[in-house]
């Protein structure tokens, strides 16, 4: 025999409230963990923008400045050189492919070579290598450069010239050195002095 069962209202329990799905509790605590990684990193991000710039490398003429040279001691287009601080020992490398010849006053001829070295510190290079003078018929080795006022003297050794400091207040181009179209400087009209080493 079947029997009817009535459900009053007493018996219905109807919630209103959705279930609530259970998770890890690192689970929830994740997205605060990025959130406080994200916002630690960000002074250090803007601190690298900020120093970026300034730690930027000086190019080699600027270099030169720091020891009381003018950049015209190089030619036009060194692209890249190394410098020990310690040692002041230094390399250069100009872009060029061949020697990079030019004339001082009509004087002298520069040549420098793709890559050249020496020792850099205030007033004064020396142990330098491919740099040369042509005096007479000779190419000759400048092996050292010195700033005494505004004279520079370039040495070969047994013998050195003196230039006033006005004819390397820029850069030459190979080639045409300071008689550039876009370099006509107003150059010293003073005959550069040659003298002996050891001579007064």
């Amino acid at each position: 025999m079947w029997t009817r069962c009535l459900l009053t209202p007493a018996h219905l329990q109807i919630s209103s409230q959705r279930p609530q799905a259970s998770y890890p509790r690192s689970h929830r605590s994740r997205p605060r963990k990025k959130r406080r990684m994200k916002s630690a990193m960000l002074p250090l991000l803007l601190l690298l923008a900020v120093a970026g710039p300034a730690a930027a490398k000086p190019t080699a003429y600027e270099a030169l400045a720091a020891f009381d040279f003018p950049p015209g001691i190089i030619p036009k287009g060194v692209v890249s050189y190394t410098l020990d601080n310690a040692t002041g020992d230094f390399t250069a490398h100009i872009n060029s492919s061949s020697t990079c010849e030019f004339s001082i006053q009509g004087s002298y001829s520069l040549r420098y070579k793709p890559d050249i070295s020496g020792r850099i510190s205030v007033d004064r290079l020396t142990n330098l290598q491919g740099v040369t003078v042509k005096v007479l018929f000779f190419w000759l080795n400048i092996v050292e450069v010195t700033r005494s006022g505004d004279q520079l003297g370039f040495s070969v050794g047994i013998a050195s010239a003196d230039f006033g400091l006005d004819n390397f207040l820029e850069s030459p181009t190979c080639g045409c050195g300071f008689d550039c179209n876009d370099l006509l400087l107003p150059q010293s009209t003073a005959e550069p002095s040659l003298r002996l080493r050891g001579a007064f």
